[in-house]
Formats: C-alpha cells, structure tokens, sequence
C-alpha cells in the first residue's frame, strides 16, 4: 500500500511495501558468514536485481496510486460534512474538542466552487467534493449519466481538474454518491424496483464515472487523455485543449451497502466502474439503516483499495451503542482509512452530535484516539495578506 508523508503541509510522497515480494528474491546478505569471490560476484548480483526489481515496482506501482490520498500507516481520516457556514465547522470541532482533518463539500453539477475554497481555507482541512447532477433550485436533473459520458459535461470536469492542479490542492472528490438509492435523480431503478430512463441505467453509471476519473485525474496531453478515455470505451474530449495537467485528487466510489431498494440489480457491485477508474471505495452509513452486514460485503469485495464512510450520523435520537460499534467496525476493517460524520444544514438539523449528548461523548473519546490526525498533509489554509494588510472596505 502507498502512503502520503506524515509531515503536514511537506510535498506528497509515496513508499513502495515490499508485503506480498517472494522471499526467494530477498538475498541473505550480511550474515557474517565468509564469501569467495563467486560468493560474492553471485551476492552483488542478487542484489542489483533486487534493487532494480524494487525501483521498477516502485516506478510501476507510482502513477497508478498517486492520487490516493491515503493517510499514514494505522491513521485515520476524520472529517465532517460542510453546511455552507464556516461557523459550523468551528462549532463542530469545538464540541468534539478535535479539528477534523477533512471537510466535505456538496456541489451541484456546473456550480462554482469559490466560496467552498474559502470554507475549506478557514476550516485548514482537505476537502471531500461530493458532486452531484440535481438541480438545487428545481430538484430536476441537470444532465443525464449517458450525456457525461458522452462529453457533455467535460467543460465542467476540465474546470475542476485545474482547479485542483493550480492550487496544488489535494483533494477528494466524489462523484454521483450512492447510485443505488432511488430517490436520487441519476438512479437506475425506481423505488418499486423498475428501471428508469436507459440514459441513467447502471451502465451508463459506470460510463460516466470512468470519464470523470479520467479527466479530473488529468496528466497528459490531449491524445494521451484520448487514449485513456478510448480504453474506458469511451468518446475522446468534447473540448479544445492542448493537455490537462495532472491533479492531486483522488476520486472516491460510495454507493449504498445493499441498495434502496434492496434488489438484486440494485447491488452495489452491479455500479463498480472497475479497478482501473477508483482510487478509493466507500459508502454512507447512518444509525436508522445499521447493515452491518452489508457493509462488511461491501468492504471486502475490493479488497485492493482504501475504504471510506464517506457519510455517517446519528439523526433518529441517542445512539451511543451505534456510535461505538461503528470505530470497532472501523478498528477491524484497517483498510478503513476515512470516515464523515453528516451534520446537513442549519443549527435544527437532526444530525446535528451536539443534538445527543451520549452519542457526543462516545465520539470524542473515540477521536482522542492517536489513529486520528487533527490535519492532513498540505491541508488549504488562507493566504497571507497582501503587503501594507488590507485595505478597508
């Protein structure tokens, strides 16, 4: 597994493992053990094959998990969910008595997201961007998942790849969250369980997610974006570009555990874009739907990848015991390296912690826990003033 560098605000890095290499290949050097000139022409030998076998799996296994974000070692990435206010952020931290190191962000598909940066700036944590295609003012879909795929919206994905290059801004981006749950505009099945419109089918799903990992990951020129997409069977770039640069983000897949409805066709495994177009696998989890059971499928179906709970919370009342067994989950799934608690909006939300002093107490005890870090590596923060400080308004 690949890991960021624990220093915070340092220059990403990554370390190849060495788990899973033939002991064979290992040489047993430096025993003490006296070498003829065969020995040690033999030793010297094993030794450069070792080392170029380690610098050619270190330089195969580097583009390929470059952007995964993942944190350190045992350490665990917590966040919360943005309600628009930072305010709210300051309020949640202050009553878990911990900075979330990450904030997640709920955009529509087109909109801006200059005023989400300055939150995330203030808040000093790496962003999650959920994005998704319904319309906040009407609830109607703005583009269907056949029209992404087909290069309908690269103008807005080719925005959001050089945001993220330009600033240097490692981020977490999520596309179309739980496509499993009907009462989403780009589900594939309604609630009675019947398909919806073919433009919004399952494959279309895994259509239009490989396009936007494949633009918003960016790194090449426009024939190499060309020829990325063409491999995901999809269209070339539906804009004028010379290339698009190469992004520090990593793109997150979170359908639900089992589906809404919970049938066969609506499984989670039936939107799985493939190994090739997902840096991380996740899911949203809440104290009203415990399925444990599914989430541990869920879990160990992609077993190559870091998992996240990219939506938790407490909303129906007190849940302290759902609280704790949630971090026991997590504590034994150790390739759970992410978890957001949901707050929604408004100071009268219902998933508001501070509305469940008992589910409040479990959490902060368990966020005191050295697993979770207060930042993350490179994490956004406001930039300095201008020379002779601000001039008045």
């Amino acid at each position: 597994m690949l890991h960021e560098r624990s220093a915070e605000g340092g220059d990403p890095g990554w370390v190849g493992s060495m788990v899973g290499c033939p002991a064979r290949l290992v040489p047993r050097l430096g025993l003490g053990i006296p070498m003829n000139g065969i020995d040690r022409t033999r030793a010297a030998t094993a030794a450069l094959v070792v080392a170029l076998a380690v610098a050619l799996l270190g330089v195969a296994a580097g583009p390929a998990s470059a952007g995964v974000l993942e944190p350190q070692g045992k350490q665990i990435y917590f966040g919360v969910s943005d309600t628009g206010d930072p305010a709210s952020f300051g309020e949640f931290s202050e009553a878990v008595s911990k900075h979330p190191a990450v904030i997640e962000s709920f955009r529509a598909w087109g909109s801006e997201v200059r005023d989400s940066i300055q939150r995330w700036e203030i808040a000093r944590a790496r962003p999650m961007i959920h994005i998704t295609t319904a319309d906040p003012q009407t609830g109607g879909e703005i583009l269907t998942l056949a029209q992404i795929a087909s290069g309908a919206g690269d103008s807005f994905l080719i925005r959001l790849n050089r945001l993220f290059a330009e600033k240097h801004m490692r981020a977490y981006v999520r596309p179309l969250g739980e496509p499993n749950r009907c009462l989403n505009v780009y589900a594939a099945y309604e609630c009675a369980g019947h398909p919806r419109s073919a433009a919004d089918s399952a494959r279309n799903y895994r259509r239009a997610f490989r396009r936007i990992y494949v633009i918003v990951h960016g790194g090449g020129k426009a024939k190499t974006i060309n020829a990325r997409l063409a491999e995901a069977g999809l269209p070339p770039l539906n804009a004028t570009v010379g290339g698009l640069p190469k992004a520090p983000v990593a793109i997150v897949w979170s359908p639900l555990p089992s589906g809404s409805p919970t049938t066969k066709k609506n499984l989670p495994q039936n939107f799985y874009p493939g190994d090739k177009w997902v840096d991380w696998t996740g899911t949203d989890f809440y104290a009203s739907y415990p399925e444990w059971g599914a989430l541990t499928k869920l879990y160990e179906r992609y077993p190559r990848k870091p998992f996240a709970i990219t939506e938790w919370g407490v909303e129906a009342g007190d849940d302290p015991s759902f609280v704790s067994h949630l971090f026991s989950w997590v504590k034994a799934h150790p390739r759970t390296k992410m978890l957001v608690y949901y707050q929604d909006f408004g100071s009268t939300s219902n998933y508001r912690i501070q509305n469940y002093s008992e589910s409040l107490a479990v959490l902060t005890e368990r966020l005191h826990d050295g697993r979770f870090p207060a930042y993350a590596p490179g994490a956004p923060h406001l930039p300095p003033p201008p020379p002779g400080g601000v001039e008045p308004g």
